[in-house]
């Protein structure tokens, strides 16, 4: 299980879920503590700002940072849930929770898996940059990006609800 939420209730999607794996996706100066609970190793901290092209004094997300969060959920034995936050639980987390869906379930439509994210997370607005690496990384030739845009923007929110996918 996929939980896919906000920086602000993180500690209690662990607690709530029994997580045994996290990935953070934040701002490179965005103060956070490491969940209680959660082995280092089991903690993937990705810093880059929510942006989809480059804007000076932003860090933009890059190509190794998709291969790093892929290579995490590859690694992930799904024994326990995993959690995938961001700032509001939007856009970032959002397009980490769809890249895992589209890893994990590698024979699946990518437009069902967007609109299974749809369905779980109304305001769902993944992030088109980590899509558009995430797609390249996974050979999935243009099909992730096509199917996130189909979906296009969720619902206006300053904080996504906390969700759960089903990998």
């Amino acid at each position: 299980m996929i939980v896919v939420g906000p920086l602000n209730k993180v500690q209690a999607l662990v607690d709530e879920h029994g997580v045994s794996h996290v990935v953070t996706l934040l701002a490179p100066d965005t103060p956070h503590d490491a969940p209680v609970g959660i082995a280092p190793g089991q903690h993937l901290r990705l810093y880059f700002h929510d942006i989809v092209q480059p804007i000076d004094g932003h860090v933009p997300p890059r190509a190794a940072d998709a291969e790093k969060m892929i290579a995490f959920f590859q690694d992930w034995d799904r024994a326990a849930p995993m959690l995938v936050h961001c700032w509001a639980g939007i856009s970032r987390s959002t397009a980490a929770a769809f890249t895992a869906l589209c890893l994990l379930r590698p024979q699946a439509d990518e437009e069902e898996l967007a609109f299974e994210l749809r369905a779980a997370s109304p305001s769902a607005t993944p992030n088109r940059l980590i899509v558009s690496l995430a797609d390249e990384v996974l050979g999935r030739n243009g099909r992730m990006v096509k199917a996130i845009e189909k979906i296009g923007r969720g619902a206006d929110a300053f904080e996504g609800a906390p969700f759960v996918l089903r990998p």
